[in-house]
């Protein structure tokens, strides 16, 4: 019995050990305690086999909209009709040749009433560009780009992404709750949620640590195949990285890292070219629309 015991422990840590974590330390049960310890090692490992399962498309949807309010929460909503339902058709083209041309409810596209220059993707399809970098676009291909840019983000899942690591380490929370619980520690309340932090999570990501330089590099080499398939110029996308490049400051520059060596990157997968008629008309179009 006590074999089978020692060896449900065994299996418990090699779950947890292969993820890239380690057992919080725990006190050596003594026989008396070995029920004890099993139910500990049962219940982290219970919770190590949801938390590796992975988000579903409706929690990402969820989670998505709850970021979303809080953005909405800082900056309103614009109430411009004619501009919201052009952001919206040039977001629907670039997202139906991405490499994610639906999501769980659909792609939507919003307009945020600040100055401040800055895109945002919001887990499951949500995507809000402020009128500032609007503003900031000289083109419809321009805007088609950030857009096709933050289709990437959601395609990449970049957002949930940055929940792994804190579901990973609610799961050994939960663990050393337990414990502590068993054996005497005195914790109170509730355990631990898996999802608890998940929308602080991809809210600090995508508005304010920014993501990596890995992510800003996929999602700009996504972009341009984007582009390039809606029949759009993907030398948008170096054009308006340049000059937001250029002029550095908070904004995209702080919430997606921009240096010179990814405009560069981006210079280096595009063909810069004169304007063709139909992205003459394009340009045309946008200029008339009253952001």
């Amino acid at each position: 019995m006590r074999m089978k015991i020692l060896g449900l422990l065994v299996l418990v840590a090699a779950l947890l050990f292969i993820t890239g974590f380690q057992l919080p330390n725990l006190p050596v049960p003594v026989p008396g305690q070995a029920g004890k310890a099993v139910e500990v090692g049962t219940k982290a490992g219970q919770k190590a086999v949801v938390a590796s399962r992975g988000i579903s498309d409706s929690e990402e949807y969820y989670i998505g909209r709850a970021v979303a309010a809080r953005l909405l929460a800082r900056s309103c909503l614009s109430q411009n009709q004619e501009a919201t339902l052009f952001v919206n058709e040039v977001g629907q083209a670039v997202a139906q040749k991405s490499s994610m041309p639906r999501s769980y409810r659909g792609y939507h596209f919003g307009i945020l009433e600040t100055s401040d220059a800055n895109a945002y993707a919001c887990p499951g399809g949500i995507i809000l560009i402020t009128r500032g970098l609007i503003k900031e676009c000289q083109s419809e291909d321009e805007l088609a780009a950030v857009l096709a840019h933050e289709v990437a983000h959601i395609a990449n899942k970049d957002g949930v992404n940055s929940i792994n690591k804190a579901r990973w380490t609610e799961v050994l929370t939960t663990a050393g709750t337990e414990a502590a619980k068993q054996y005497g520690g005195g914790v109170a309340g509730s355990l631990v949620g898996l999802f608890e932090g998940a929308i602080d999570d991809v809210f600090k990501t995508i508005a304010v640590n920014g993501y990596s330089r890995e992510a800003e590099a996929k999602a700009d080499r996504d972009a341009v195949t984007t582009l390039t398939r809606a029949g759009d110029d993907p030398a948008a996308l170096a054009a308006i990285l340049g000059r937001m490049c250029s002029r550095g400051g908070g904004g995209i520059t702080r919430s997606h890292p921009l240096t010179a060596d990814r405009v560069q990157g981006v210079k280096s997968l595009v063909r810069e070219g004169t304007p063709g008629p139909q992205e003459q008309a394009r340009t045309k179009r946008f200029q008339q629309v009253k952001f």
